[in-house]
């Protein structure tokens, strides 16, 4: 008879994932925090190579903090949360200023801000049900990625492609409304299943 290996405390504490303090966490709340300088250093155009710098490094950590969590067996439930949470900070923090400043289309602003509520609604009642747990899908991390590509372009000025600007703002709409509906459709499914069990 096979017997199974009996976990060690260090490897029960590695392994679980209720816990908050681990470093795939940690880069993720530092990328929420990041907004703050981010912000700060757009109010001063001099100091534009010091905003480009501050968002390739948030943009560096949200790879970062998912392949530290692989990498260490560390996925925990509040990682699945802080990491989607902390893009959002920062993007929204970054749109706010850039609209207030007439930078960036006010409609796309709208519409991010009212997918991400959609989704969190949905998210905090399932969890509170014990439906299932949010988890980042594939449209949506493209989409992440094609949204800080457009308010990059809305940062910072490339004239030798002026077409980039707005096309990489539809590309990003298209892409969070795929990976909206995807969430939904996890979402709806995961209470059928429960109900039906």
């Amino acid at each position: 008879m096979n017997q199974k290996k009996k976990l060690t405390f260090k490897d029960r504490i590695i392994s679980d994932p209720t816990r908050v303090l681990t470093l795939a966490n940690l880069i993720s709340l530092f990328r929420a925090f990041s907004a703050i300088p981010i912000i700060y250093s757009m109010a001063y155009p001099k100091w534009n190579w010091i905003t480009g710098i501050l968002i390739l490094i948030a943009i560096l950590s949200d790879a970062l903090d998912g392949y530290f969590a692989r990498r260490a067996h560390a996925v925990t439930h509040f990682g699945k949360w802080i990491d989607p949470a902390a893009d959002f900070i920062v993007i929204i923090s970054v749109l706010v200023y850039l609209v207030g400043t007439n930078r960036f289309p006010e409609w796309f602003f709208y519409f991010y801000l009212f997918r991400h509520l959609v989704i969190a609604s949905f998210a905090i009642y399932c969890m509170n049900y014990g439906y299932m747990l949010l988890h980042a899908n594939w449209w949506g991390k493209w989409a992440t990625g094609i949204t800080a590509l457009g308010v990059f372009l809305h940062i910072f000025e490339f004239t030798a492609l002026p077409w980039l600007k707005m096309t990489s703002i539809y590309a990003a709409s298209i892409l969070l409304l795929i990976s909206m509906v995807q969430y939904l459709s996890d979402f709806i499914e995961s209470i059928r299943d429960k109900r039906n069990d």
